[in-house]
C-alpha cells in the first residue's frame, strides 16, 4: 500500500497491534497484554481421558459455548492409538463444562461417553474442527474438520502424511468429505514442501472470499539445510482454496527476520471484531532446555503472540512469551500452556481463552483465562505521559469512540488534525475532555460536541495525548438513535 496515501478506516475496529496507523509515538509505546489466568475448568479424569489430553477449539453455537478437545489415555503426543479420541463438551458460561454421554463410540465395551467418531472411518483421533461461515454453505457442511493422519510405519523413509476433511450438520457426527484425501504429503525427506505434522487450522475469512489454512511445517535453518528431522525448524505454512476441496501450494507464512523458533499448533484466525486482522497464538517449543533432571523428555514449552494483516506476513514485534509456564513445576516439561484455537465473550467487557497444564501428569487439565475486549496490545503511556499521531485517515461515521483504561490520576485527550497536522477547527487538543476511567466504547468529546461527521470522507489525522494509560482500539460511528 501507498504509504502516502490516507488509510481508509470506514467505521471498522481498528486495534493498536501494530503500527499500520500509526506515524509517530513521543513517550508512549506498544505492549502487549498477557491474558489473566483464572480456574480450572476441566480436569481430564474420565477413563477414556488421562495424561496425555489436549484442549482443542472452542465456540459459541446455538446458544451455548462448545469445545472439542483430545482425550488421550496414552499414545504420546502424536496421539496414534487407540487411546486417542476426539470429546465433546458444552457449557452456558464457559466456566462449568458438562460432558454429555453421546453413545457415538464405543470405548472397553461401552459408548457411555462423550467422545465422537468421524464416521465412515475408524477415526476418532483429534482435528481441527471449525463452524463454516461461508454464506450459501449447506447444512450438512456446517461443520468442517481436518485431521493427519500418518500412512506407513517409517516416517522418516517411506511414511507420510495426508490431510483428510470432514464435514457434519451438529459437529458430533462425520462424514468424509467427497474429495479425500485433501492433502497428500511426502517423508522428511521431502521437507520442507510436502510433510504434514500436527494439526490443521482454518476457516472462511470473509472479506477475502476464500478458505485460508495453516499447515505444520519443517523450514531449514538459515544459511543451513536439512539433516534428518534435526536441521531445521517446526514453522508454519499457508493455504488458500474458494470450496474447500481444491487447495493452492503451501508456502511458510513470512515472519521477517524474527529469530527462528519451533512454532506449532497455530490457533490463528480472524479477530471477530475485526475481521481484517488476524491473531495466532502459536505454541513455542524450546527443545534444548530441561528444568527437572528426573523428567524422562527434553524439552519446555509456552505460548506466543503474532498478527497480520494479510495472513502471509505476520509481525513478531513481541518475542516475549504471551502465557509462561509460570510457578507450577509441572508446567515446565514440553506440551504445555498449549492455547485452544478460538476465543469466547463470556462477561460485558470479557474474552475467555484456554490452555491445558500438568501434560503427562495425572493432573492433566485445562484453564481459563481472560482479556478484556480487544485488550491484547495497547499504546501504553507512563507516568511522564506522551503522545501519539497516526497516519491520515478517512473514516465515517459522527462520533469517535475508544477503548481505553487510565490510573486515577491518568487521562487521554485527543485531537484531529488535518492530513498536514495542523489542529482542525473546534477538535484542537484544548478543547477535548480529559478522559480517564476505564471503558470499551468511550466516545471522545470536545467541549460540548461529540459530532465529527462533518470530517468524515476527508484526510485527517488523530493525535492522542496520554499519561498513564492504555489506548487499546478506537472506531469511527453513527451514533444511535435517540
Amino acid at each position: 500500500m501507498d504509504a502516502s496515501r490516507p488509510r481508509d478506516i470506514g467505521s471498522r475496529l481498528e486495534l493498536f497491534v501494530d503500527e499500520w496507523l500509526i506515524d509517530r509515538m513521543n513517550g508512549v509505546a506498544l505492549k502487549m497484554h498477557k491474558p489473566v489466568p483464572r480456574e480450572v475448568v476441566m480436569e481430564y479424569d474420565r477413563p477414556w481421558e488421562g495424561p496425555v489430553s489436549l484442549p482443542g477449539m472452542v465456540m459459541a453455537d446455538d446458544g451455548k459455548f462448545k469445545t472439542w478437545y483430545g482425550a488421550r489415555s496414552s499414545g504420546g503426543a502424536s496421539g496414534q492409538s487407540q487411546n486417542s479420541h476426539t470429546a465433546y463438551a458444552e457449557s452456558q458460561d464457559g466456566i462449568h463444562w458438562e460432558r454429555p454421554m453421546l453413545g457415538l463410540a464405543e470405548i472397553d465395551g461401552s459408548s457411555e461417553n462423550n467422545v465422537i467418531r468421524f464416521v465412515d472411518t475408524n477415526d476418532t483421533h483429534m482435528g481441527g474442527i471449525y463452524r463454516d461461515e461461508r454464506p450459501g454453505v449447506g447444512s450438512d457442511e456446517r461443520f468442517k474438520a481436518m485431521t493427519v493422519r500418518k500412512i506407513g510405519t517409517d516416517i522418516r523413509e517411506s511414511g507420510h502424511h495426508i490431510i483428510r476433511g470432514f464435514t457434519s450438520a451438529d459437529g458430533l457426527s462425520w462424514h468424509v468429505l467427497d474429495k479425500d484425501p485433501l492433502l497428500v504429503g511426502g517423508t522428511a525427506r521431502e521437507y520442507p514442501s510436502n510433510m504434514f505434522d500436527g494439526e490443521a487450522s482454518f476457516f472462511w475469512d470473509s472479506l477475502k472470499g476464500e478458505y485460508v489454512g495453516y499447515f505444520r511445517g519443517w523450514e531449514p535453518s538459515r544459511g543451513g539445510t536439512y539433516s534428518d528431522l534435526g536441521g531445521g525448524v517446526r514453522s508454519i505454512r499457508m493455504a488458500t482454496s474458494p470450496d474447500f476441496r481444491e487447495w493452492s501450494d503451501m508456502t511458510f507464512i513470512d515472519m521477517g527476520d524474527s529469530p527462528q523458533e519451533h512454532l506449532y499448533k497455530h490457533t490463528c484466525a480472524p479477530y471477530f471484531r475485526a475481521p481484517h486482522i488476524y491473531l495466532m497464538f502459536p505454541w513455542r517449543f524450546v527443545p534444548q532446555r530441561k528444568l527437572d533432571p528426573e523428567w524422562d523428555d527434553q524439552g519446555i514449552s509456552e505460548t506466543v503472540f503474532m498478527t497480520s494483516r494479510d495472513g502471509v506476513h505476520f509481525e513478531r514485534r513481541f518475542m516475549e512469551a504471551l502465557i509462561r509456564p509460570g510457578p507450577d513445576p509441572r508446567n515446565w516439561t514440553d506440551r504445555n500452556m498449549m492455547m485452544t484455537k478460538g476465543m469466547l465473550e463470556t462477561a460485558p467487557g470479557e474474552l475467555s481463552v484456554y490452555y491445558g497444564e500438568n501434560y503427562k501428569r495425572p493432573t492433566c487439565r485445562a484453564r481459563r483465562a481472560t482479556y478484556r475486549t480487544d485488550g491484547f496490545v495497547s499504546v501504553h503511556a507512563g507516568y511522564g505521559g506522551g503522545e501519539l499521531v497516526t497516519r491520515p485517515l478517512t473514516f465515517s461515521g459522527d462520533e469517535l469512540v475508544m477503548n481505553f483504561s487510565t490510573s486515577a490520576v491518568g487521562s487521554v485527550r485527543a485531537e484531529i488534525q488535518d492530513a498536514d497536522g495542523r489542529p482542525v477547527k473546534g477538535y484542537e487538543l484544548h478543547r477535548s475532555s480529559e478522559i480517564f476511567g476505564d471503558a470499551i466504547e468511550q466516545v471522545v468529546s470536545w467541549g460540548e460536541t461529540t459530532d465529527v461527521g462533518a470530517l468524515a470522507g476527508s484526510p485527517v489525522r488523530l493525535r492522542f495525548v496520554m499519561k498513564d494509560s492504555d489506548l487499546y482500539s478506537i472506531r469511527f460511528r453513527r451514533r444511535a438513535a435517540a
